[in-house]
């Protein structure tokens, strides 16, 4: 902290992190222009409505709102908000009336809630509503969100794809957290399958060029919300997209004490490299005359100076802060009130990095051994619950994610449901001369190997086919490998043990043990 009040690191980034950063509860923070769906897509998780909900085709929420769990549905304003010590919001006190006035809070009980706090946001304008002023900075608002939320999603309209010169502004505020941005291209069900390639290659393109990098976030496709789908010819795709994006938001409060550490070591360098400029500008003014004339030579030449830094002292690009945005913070700043360097106070964030965040890490691990060792399952600590996430009943029925199609298939069926395509089967066995109703495992290799499917797939493959593990396979058997190895060919994984109703009929009573297979190395 030092460090920091000595080098003025506060009024160049961020403010200081106070208690409720390091207890609160993961942050989801909605970004997208306005119509995205951002609203409908809370109210999807949630599955139920909030306090001060509003949604329409035009711009209705107009203010940052953060919905919360609490005891009683309500509204906390921005100004009540941002004095509560409880909360992690009370530095957002720097940014005025005019933002406070436009941020709320929405209480509710809601199981979701329990695990990740959602924050929305007002609808980023296109055309000539972006000329209009918001009275507050926006960009700053959402930068200050960026730094300290658990994941950011974007959100696009897949029948209306554009990016605003304000959205450009914005995903240009959350640089340097790219590692939490996950990209949601939402109402894709209102454009046909052609149409919807177009569209992914037209965000993917468009990104590409915003983001500035070679790679961009994964981009999640999708239509989130309870109504009946436009067109339904990509209804697998959607489920496929809704459950892998699922799965990584339900993975936040597992992750959140990682993330908060990984932070706290990005503002650890930032603020040692920012103690460097500090003094490398403090030493380029002179002692008495024309301090304001060096003080604009030193601005300009500020790429310059950086690139010194990075030289003397072997620091990485990557931990200097956005250049134009130093510059502008340093127009009002007095230089002549700068401090030189103090080693001692660098060596205690060197000492920082190097030992307590060690410490940390291996914490936590620790404390995850006392949960299981009190009872707590890791699914119940680690996942969220409730709403679209809680999918339980859904499991119960035929819509279940998975039911019916891949290994699945047949479960609820009396009939053996290999038996279907039994006749190709039995035909390419008869094709490989059984001894005695058997083939061998060498025979069986290399009928097997024209699957061309890699050698350990089809030894996992031999292993489930091989119900007797006897080195050999029979009529069944020899249909079962045929039946597993297309299911793989189709895209879906293996099971680790053979599910009951993939048993062979005249086996189902043999216990698993040990048994032999063909050696497939060469």
């Amino acid at each position: 902290m030092g460090n920091k009040k000595h080098y003025k690191f506060h009024d160049f980034h961020s403010p200081a992190l106070d208690d409720p950063d390091f207890t609160a509860k993961p942050m989801i923070l909605l970004v997208g222009q306005y119509s995205t769906g951002k609203t409908t897509f809370i109210r999807y998780l949630l599955e139920q409505d909030f306090p001060g909900i509003r949604i329409g085709p035009e711009p209705t929420t107009d203010r940052f709102i953060a919905v919360m769990d609490g005891d009683e549905e309500g509204v906390v304003p921005g100004n009540a908000l941002v004095v509560d010590a409880n909360k992690q919001f009370r530095a957002l006190t720097r940014f005025g009336n005019a933002f406070l006035n436009r941020f709320q809070c929405s209480t509710l009980k809601n199981e979701v809630l329990s695990s990740v706090t959602i924050v929305d946001t007002p609808g980023i304008l296109s055309g000539e509503k972006q000329r209009l002023d918001r009275g507050y900075d926006f960009s700053g608002v959402l930068e200050w969100f960026a730094e300290r939320v658990d994941r950011i999603i974007l959100l696009f309209d897949a029948h209306k794809l554009d990016i605003s010169d304000e959205f450009k502004r914005c995903i240009e505020a959350l640089s340097g957290n790219e590692d939490k941005i996950r990209i949601v291209l939402n109402k894709s069900d209102m454009v046909d399958h052609q149409q919807l390639m177009r569209v992914y290659g037209a965000l993917m393109w468009s990104l590409g060029k915003v983001f500035k990098t070679p790679e961009v976030s994964r981009v999640y496709i999708g239509s989130f919300w309870n109504e009946p789908l436009h067109y339904d010819v990509n209804r697998r795709l959607f489920q496929d997209e809704q459950h892998d994006l699922f799965s990584d938001l339900q993975s936040l409060p597992r992750n959140a004490a990682l993330r908060k550490l990984n932070d706290l070591i990005k503002r650890a360098r930032l603020a040692k490299v920012h103690a460097y400029i500090i003094a490398e500008l403090r030493k380029g003014m002179p002692s008495m005359i024309g301090k304001e004339k060096k003080k604009k030579e030193l601005i300009a030449k500020l790429d310059k100076i950086f690139e010194q830094i990075q030289r003397e002292h072997n620091i990485s690009p990557g931990d200097f802060p956005d250049i134009n945005k130093m510059r502008e913070h340093l127009q009002n700043a007095d230089f002549t009130k700068f401090n030189p360097i103090k080693p001692k106070l660098l060596e205690v964030v060197d000492a920082m990095l190097a030992t307590d965040i060690a410490r940390l890490m291996a914490q936590i691990p620790k404390e995850e051994a006392i949960q299981v060792a009190n009872g707590i399952t890791p699914k119940e600590r680690e996942t969220v619950h409730g709403g679209a996430f809680d999918r339980a009943a859904e499991m119960e029925t035929p819509f279940g994610f998975g039911k019916g199609e891949g290994f699945d298939k047949g479960r609820d069926e009396s009939e053996w449901v290999v038996s279907r395509e039994r006749f190709k089967f039995d035909e390419q066995f008869d094709s490989l001369s059984p001894v005695d109703g058997k083939v061998n495992g060498r025979t069986a290799k290399d009928h097997m190997l024209k699957s061309k499917l890699p050698n350990s797939v089809l030894g996992k493959i031999w292993k489930l086919a091989d119900v007797d593990k006897d080195g050999f396979l029979d009529a069944d058997e020899f249909a079962l490998a045929n039946y597993l190895i297309n299911l793989k060919l189709e895209g879906h994984e293996l099971p680790n043990e053979l599910p009951k109703h993939l048993m062979p009929p005249g086996k189902k009573d043999l216990e698993s043990s040990e048994g032999v297979y063909p050696q497939l190395e060469d």
